[in-house]
């Protein structure tokens, strides 16, 4: 019982870093469109090595991010919508930031993500 307990403590923990991992590299990203193509280079090789690793040990341990930027949001989504209640009922809407990545496990759900919507151009 003891050692199911402390697997989940260290999953709950590499997913919590792999979270602010992904907050940190979409920030970054923004951070490098700032700078000259030149240093933006090397920076942009290192960032590609970082979202590898990460990914890499995510898909070592069984788990995977979902990002719906750009997907139409529907009731029943794996994540919370922020901002819902800006929209009338039944306006087709779509997912314009992940604010918080959904988190699956090869036999389902671990955690929701966070989203915010804008109305969707038909």
């Amino acid at each position: 019982m003891l050692e199911d307990t402390e697997l989940s403590r260290t999953m709950t923990s590499l997913v919590d870093l792999a979270i602010e991992a992904w907050r940190f590299q979409k920030l970054f990203g923004k951070a490098l469109a700032k700078l000259d193509p030149t240093d933006a280079a090397r920076f942009t090789n290192q960032h590609r090595f970082f979202l590898r690793k990460i990914d890499q040990n995510l898909e070592n341990a069984g788990i995977r991010f979902v990002n719906l930027e750009g997907q139409i949001y529907e009731d029943g989504s794996a994540a919370t919508a922020l901002n819902i209640g800006d929209f009338a009922n039944g306006e087709v809407v779509m997912v314009d930031q992940m604010i918080e990545p959904i988190v699956m496990k090869h036999d389902g759900l671990l955690r929701a993500g966070t989203v915010l919507l804008r109305k969707a151009a038909l």
